[in-house]
């Protein structure tokens, strides 16, 4: 197995929601760690995330409390999630950043613009969390699905019912190619991440077992140069609509 954590975040309680806060001083980062080495009962982490970029503490330093853990022989390898460019190469000044872990699928693209070529030039991976778009790009949500009361996605501008709706196309899209591939749009969805780069390693996530075993049959699926191309000249047709964070939580991605 290979393990990968985060420090960064603390939870807490602020009336009937629990709230968050990003806390990234070294002795922070030393506490989390050596929590996650004794709940994961191992003698390291082979890749520890920094959950959110922490505006307080230079990321300077943090990349320089990782480098030390990694001397100690506690980690393996530095992540980075949701950083902006001019961070991550910051950090990899000081520690070479192995991956960053941030949003990247068919409908939330706006890492292209300068947060991948930095990932390049540097040799860092990406791991795209919510390559499906948050179950939406499966095409088994509609605007008039109904979402349990403590589902995320409520509170997601891309999730209100009128968006849902408006970004349907995309989906149709997706169902158009995977009919013609014998694959379900999801598979699409993944094998659509996969062939940007060959540096880009997606996690999707479930709860459902059908869902785990249908998710690696993106790997089986090739799309060639003309599908790509197809895909790419009908998204670029499509205005997706809803911002894929609320407004009050921008400021915390992409520092």
């Amino acid at each position: 197995m290979v393990i990968a954590t985060k420090f960064g975040i603390k939870h807490g309680e602020h009336g009937p929601t629990p709230v968050s806060r990003v806390d990234s001083r070294p002795e922070q980062i030393r506490r989390a760690t050596e929590a996650s080495l004794k709940r994961l009962r191992t003698e390291y982490i082979d890749l520890l995330y920094q959950h959110r970029v922490d505006p307080d503490v230079p990321i300077e330093e943090v990349a320089g409390t990782v480098k030390e853990l990694i001397s100690e022989g506690k980690v393996k390898h530095f992540g980075l999630s949701e950083a902006g460019a001019s961070t991550i190469s910051r950090a990899h000044a000081v520690q070479p950043v192995a991956a960053l872990q941030s949003e990247y699928s068919l409908w939330s693209r706006e890492h292209e613009a300068d947060i991948l070529p930095t990932l390049e030039k540097l040799g860092i991976g990406l791991v795209p969390y919510s390559p499906l778009g948050k179950g939406y790009l499966t095409g088994k949500i509609n605007s008039s699905t109904s979402l349990a009361d403590d589902d995320l996605r409520r509170v997601l501008p891309r999730f209100t019912p009128e968006a849902r709706q408006a970004n349907q196309a995309l989906v149709e899209l997706l169902q158009q190619i995977g009919d013609d591939k014998g694959a379900t749009p999801a598979q699409i969805a993944l094998a659509w991440v996969l062939a940007q780069k060959p540096w880009f390693v997606p996690i999707p996530g479930t709860t459902k077992l059908h869902r785990l075993e249908e998710n690696p049959g993106a790997l089986d699926i090739e799309l060639t140069p003309g599908d790509l191309r197809r895909i790419e000249e009908a998204a670029a047709r499509i205005h997706i609509q809803g911002g894929r964070v609320p407004e009050h939580l921008k400021s915390s991605f992409g520092r």
